[in-house]
């Protein structure tokens, strides 16, 4: 089972990256067409025949949400299959995190990428994950005994499950937020519009913060039981909570003060920021979560 979960997740790492090439020759073939002036002929019946490159592009972005999905399905597998050769979810180390965190941001983003048909949206989702899977490669992969502070499987479990859906969105509500500041109010051509780039980050948002206040409630249950207190102030919990608070403030801001735009895009770039430097933050900090490390 350890090998089928090696190869499945290099499968979706060649996946998730022909993917990504499809979306940007795609993307590329959209606007060269664009640019370039239509060639005109005359058809048999007198009219005008027009020459146009954008059933290829329109094809290259099916094929690519297409494989994006077949990377999904092989990252599932990955999980799986290493599931059951260690007998507990992929909470042990870096690395099997690593992949959950990239199979949930991709799932997150080939949900919205279904809702609204923006296939744009993976150019930055989509090297978020491939990141991910390529760090994940520089770590030690090897299935290690739990140190006894994750020997309470259920509860862990939950807990990262619920972190991986949190992790995914904010990804999503990141890569909305970021197309979104790359062009004027106006809008530019071969980008989304601003309002539906506006209301994707939104929507990201509102899925993942209710997950991920659950990973602080989860994770101060397990931090009672694994070290008899809920709360100790560990660099990671600290972290954690001005995550939850600069997304907080976000959706405070939208519903209250009505923020819409780019201030409200600047405070989702911050609130990705906060949520890597939660992800890596034990590696420079130590603390109760150090065994998460290169260990």
């Amino acid at each position: 089972m350890f090998k089928m979960s090696e190869y499945a997740f290099v499968a979706g790492l060649l996946a998730a990256g022909l993917a990504f090439a499809c979306y940007v020759a795609g993307m590329v073939l959209a606007r060269m067409q664009a640019n370039r002036p239509a060639l005109a002929g005359a058809g048999a019946g007198g009219g005008t025949i027009t020459v146009s490159g954008s059933r290829a592009a329109a094809t290259l972005a099916t094929y690519g949400t297409l494989i994006a999905w077949l990377a999904f399905v092989f990252l599932a597998a990955s999980l799986i299959f290493r599931t059951i050769h260690v007998g507990h979810g992929p909470f042990s180390n870096m690395y099997e995190f690593s992949v959950a965190f990239a199979w949930g941001a991709l799932g997150v983003y080939l949900y919205f990428e279904r809702r609204y048909h923006l296939r744009t949206l993976g150019l930055v989702v989509l090297p978020v994950t491939i990141g991910l899977l390529l760090y994940a490669t520089t770590i030690p992969s090897a299935a290690e005994p739990l140190v006894p502070a994750l020997q309470n499987n259920l509860l862990l479990t939950v807990h990262v499950a619920v972190a991986i859906v949190a992790y995914g969105s904010f990804s999503v509500a990141f890569g909305a937020a970021l197309l979104y500041l790359i062009q004027p109010e106006t809008g530019r051509r071969g980008l989304p519009r601003p309002a539906i780039l506006d209301e994707i980050s939104y929507r990201a948002v509102v899925i993942g913060f209710p997950f991920l206040t659950l990973v602080i409630v989860l994770g101060a249950l397990w931090a009672e039981i694994a070290w008899g207190r809920y709360w100790g102030w560990d660099p990671k919990e600290t972290a954690s909570l001005v995550t939850w608070l600069i997304y907080g403030a976000y959706l405070h801001a939208r519903v209250v003060r009505a923020w819409h735009g780019r201030r409200a895009a600047w405070l989702l770039m911050f609130g990705f920021a906060a949520t890597l430097f939660t992800y890596f933050g034990n590696y420079f900090f130590g603390g109760l979560h150090a065994y998460a490390g290169l260990d």
